[in-house]
């Protein structure tokens, strides 16, 4: 597929049918969410992968058993759902190397967390891989934040990564609208400020 014709399809679809993805067709995503840009080149990120019958524990271990998706009761259909994860230590670390010329782990000279960026650049390259092998896909966050800690001890997960949400993948059951895409995308003109604001 075209690279505007993988933007222009994406949306976040929430209801899956009850159908499995090819692995290979995993492993693509996977090595395409790899694949993107990292401050540093640090790759401080990660994934927690379920797929098929394992993504009932994460279910249950996110959202302690209860559907939180009223409004999506096909979200939980999805095959795959892959945790992306950042590690702040990874790029404290990284940027005190000799290379970067920082001597210490000082959190204040990040004006932006990166770590957060660089598993966001994943996390939408996973949104865009998916369209591009006929999927759908659906970035959440994971409610309520209190979940959190139990999720990543339930999987064993390092104390330094924390998740920057979730992001179900499978096979569209239907093309309907969303009340909110209802709205339509803003013009360009409202969202592009050239030279000044």
């Amino acid at each position: 597929m075209e690279f505007q014709d993988v933007t222009h399809r994406r949306r976040m679809v929430r209801t899956f049918q009850d159908r499995p993805i090819d692995p290979s067709v995993v492993e693509r995503i996977l090595r395409t969410a790899n694949r993107g840009p990292s401050a540093g080149f640090t790759q401080g990120y990660a994934f927690l992968v379920f797929e098929g019958d394992q993504t009932k524990d994460f279910w249950d271990a996110a959202f302690r058993g209860s559907e939180p998706f009223g409004w999506a009761p096909g979200l939980m259909r999805a095959p795959l759902v892959i945790v992306p994860l950042s590690s702040k230590r990874a790029y404290l670390e990284r940027y005190a190397e000799p290379d970067k010329g920082w001597t210490d782990l000082d959190e204040s000279r990040w004006p932006v967390p990166y770590w957060h960026v660089d598993a966001a650049f994943a996390s939408m390259l996973i949104l865009l891989a998916a369209v591009d092998e006929g999927l759908g896909a659906l970035f959440f966050g994971i409610f309520p934040p209190e979940n959190v800690p139990a999720l990543l001890r339930t999987f064993g997960v390092p104390e330094e990564f924390e998740p920057v949400g979730a992001i179900a993948v499978g096979h569209p059951e239907e093309d309907r609208v969303r009340s909110s895409a209802a709205r339509g995308r803003k013009p360009l003109e409202a969202v592009v400020h050239r030279g000044r604001w």
